[in-house]
Order: C-alpha cells, then structure tokens, then sequence
C-alpha cells in the first residue's frame, strides 16, 4: 500500500512538473539505439535507464552509455537531472511506465524515501568489487546502496594570482591565516585587478556549495565533539564559525553581497577561469572544467582545506568522502535488472569503463579494478592523507531533509542581502533541524 501510495504521489508529481515546464537537463543517449540494428552484437533483453546526479559528467555518461550499446546491444537511456533537482525529477521519472532501472540516493537520509524501491544488491558482482564494505549502503543484510565515487571539496586556488598576490598556499594553514590573505586582496583589489573569492551565488546551480558543503564544517565539527555519527537535534554549536567563513566569502567576492541571489554556478566557475578571483568553493568533480585547453594546468592550481577556526587546523584535510550511492529499481521488470546490474558491473572493471570514469570524469572509484585518477585534487587529498592530515568526514548525508537546506539556503541568502539576521539563519538550522528530522521520522 505504501509502494501504491508512492507512485500516485509521484505520478502527481510528474504531472505537476510537466505543467511547469521542468524537465531533465539532458535527453536520452545516442546509444539508446540498439546497436543490432545497424547489424552488430546482437540486442540483449533487457534495458537500462540511468537518472544520473551529476551534470557536470553528463557528456561522458552519454559517451559511455553509447559506447556500451555499441559494444553489447543493450540500449542504456542516461538522463542527467538539472543541479538541485534530482530529488524532485526522480518522483517524476519513477512515476512513469519506463521508469529508471539505475538511480541515486545520497545516503541514510534519502534512502529512507526510497528504500522500498531498491533492489537487494547482496551477492551481485558488483558487491563483490568493491574496496571496503564501509561503501554499501546496508542495513542488517541487506544493501540497498554501492558508492561508486569518492571525492573531495575545498577551495580551488589559482596559485598564480596567489603568488601575484605575494603569497603561496603553504601561507594558509588556519582560518585566521585566510581571512589575513583574503582581506588584503580585497584591500588592494583594484591594484591586483582580481577579488578573493568568486561570487557564492545562492541560485538553484549553486547554493548547494554552501547550504550543504560549507555547512557540512559546523556539523562534522560538532559531531566529533560529541561522538556520534547522525542526531535528531543539532545543537549549532559551531555556528558562529560558520557565520566568520559566510561573512568572508560575502565581503571578499567579485560581487556584492546584495547580488548572490541571482548568481549561478556558471558565473562562478566563469569568474575563476577569467582570472577574476584567486579561490573557488568546489570539488574534485570540477577539475574537467578548470583544466584543458584554454584553461590551467595542474601548476597553477591547488586545492586547499577550508578552514572555519575550529581544531587541529594545520592538520586538516580536504572534505573527502561520498553521497553517491547507486540503487537499481526493483520494481522494474527482470530482464532489465538484469541488463542494469550487468551495465553497473562493466563500468567499474572493464577497461573502457574505468578508463572513462578516472580520466574523463575524474573519479576515484572504491573499486577492485579502479584506474589511478590523473585528478590532481584526488592526488593533492591522497598526499594530505598520507602526510598525516586529517579529512573531514561527508556528515550532509545526515541533514534530515531537502527542505532544511533549503530553507537554510534561503536565511543564508537574505542574511547577505541584508534583509534577514544571522538568527534567522541559527533558527534555520538547529530548530528546523529537530523539525524536519521528526516530520521524516515520526
């Protein structure tokens, strides 16, 4: 009944989509074409439908997926949601008859929504590939979940406007050394010709760097204290912290603080490949499209913690951890299970997959036959690692739900354009917290 429910509700959904004009970013692959048509391999029975998560590995999960089709038959459709959507564009999609076979939940928390559409994968080949079993999204026996990517966040530096600057990443080691370095570019922004930070746009593309990336740092902070991995009520006890990072990014940008409501994760992205700023808030994901032709090498870039003024700074790493949890719909007919499982496996140990996801998506995958990644942010986190520095943990997997970051997305917002407080922003995350925790578990 409860299944039934669900797929009403996200039939509703689609419809109320569909009214609105919202659609996925990106249509179904070329290779959606069973490649027995053109007289090749002949089709399998089954057939994938990847929503995929992230679109800034759009292109390259279309050229897999056709390459895939080519190779086997099977048709694979790769639809790439638009930034903040997924949650919203996965009802819609699961409420239709051609639903995904392969989706996504981003932990605990959305795999609650999901959970009675996953398919057990205990026992698949793809289990068995994996690195460490701390990547399964399990509970008692059952895996609902296989992390297929490992990635790490922080602030992307062009160190040579650093170095312009008259500074180099190693005279950042604290929060109270960034805001020295900060501060005294703006001072003499228009000498430099260049700002601090780029914008933190706060539109739908963007805001999630800081409405769940940056305010990962108080949590993950607060969790160490207390010694507990999730909570039904979070205290804020690091939130002044937060504030002091907010106020410097805000005060130290390309931009007013009054315009970050309208600014996109293009404009940002933009303005640091402009040369317009020396740091960019973002991931590891990111580094196709800061590096190549046109754009940086490796030694004009860098990937630093952000520090917030909390703990052993000089031994902190990158945020480094995963929200990417693979899940296959069960409620889709065998001989597509089947194909998806098979897709899923290939990936992640035949040689084009690997070779695919390491060097054109950039990924470190927690898989057997995983590929070293030419990431040098991967490598810039394997090297803190290894000398002894500390990574903070992904705890966002455990915001209670989507609603919370975006109401803390909106105090956040109206805090910088001076038409909200900072306590608005303290009641959008510690009391809406206990709020959305008990709506989402009774």
């Amino acid at each position: 009944m409860k299944k039934a429910l669900a797929l009403v509700l996200a039939a509703a959904m689609a419809l109320s989509l569909a009214a609105c004009g919202s659609t996925p970013s990106s249509t179904p692959a070329s290779g959606s074409t069973p490649a027995s048509a053109a007289g090749s391999t002949p089709a399998a029975a089954g057939k994938v439908y990847y929503l995929n998560f992230k679109p800034e590995q759009d292109q390259q999960w279309q050229d897999l997926a056709a390459l895939y089709t080519e190779q086997t038959g099977v048709p694979v459709t790769v639809v790439t949601a638009a930034s903040g959507t997924y949650e919203t564009t996965l009802m819609a999609e699961m409420g239709k008859s051609e639903a995904p076979t392969l989706f996504q939940v981003n932990g605990p928390v959305g795999l609650a929504n999901w959970k009675d559409y996953c398919y057990d994968l205990a026992g698949s080949d793809i289990y068995g590939q994996l690195t460490s079993e701390d990547y399964a999204l399990k509970e008692g026996d059952v895996v609902y979940g296989i992390g297929y990517v490992i990635e790490s966040y922080g602030l992307i530096t062009n160190t040579e406007l650093l170095g312009q600057a008259g500074y180099t990443v190693e005279d950042i080691q604290s929060f109270d050394d960034l805001k020295k370095v900060a501060e005294d570019i703006t001072a003499r922004k228009d000498e430099l010709g260049f700002a601090a930070f780029t914008s933190a746009g706060m539109d739908s593309s963007s805001d999630w760097r800081f409405k769940t990336h940056l305010a990962n740092l108080p949590i993950y902070f607060e969790y160490k204290d207390e010694g507990i991995t999730s909570t039904d009520a979070i205290k804020g006890t690091y939130l002044d912290n937060y504030k002091n990072i907010w106020d410097l990014y805000i005060n130290n940008s390309t931009c007013a603080p009054t315009e970050l409501a309208a600014k996109t994760a293009d404009d940002s992205l933009n303005e640091f490949l402009a040369g317009e700023a020396v740091f960019y808030q973002n991931g590891s994901w990111e580094y196709g499209n800061v590096t190549g032709e046109g754009k940086y090498t490796d030694d004009q870039l860098a990937m630093i913690p952000i520090y917030i003024g909390v703990g052993d700074e000089a031994n902190q790493g990158l945020c480094t951890g995963t929200e990417n949890y693979w899940c296959v719909n069960n409620m889709a007919p065998e001989e597509d299970i089947q194909a998806t499982l098979d897709f899923m496996n290939w990936c992640v140990t035949s040689e084009e997959g690997t070779t695919a996801m390491a060097n054109d998506m950039g990924f470190v995958i927690p898989f057997k036959a995983a590929q070293e990644s030419p990431n040098l942010f991967v490598k810039e986190d394997a090297a803190m690692t290894a000398a002894g520095k500390t990574p903070v943990s992904w705890n966002f997997t455990t915001m209670p739900s989507e609603e919370w970051k975006n109401m803390l997305g909106t105090a956040l917002t109206a805090y910088a354009a001076g038409t909200g407080s900072w306590d608005d922003v303290v009641s959008a995350f510690v009391d809406n917290w206990a709020t959305e925790y008990q709506l989402a578990n009774g």
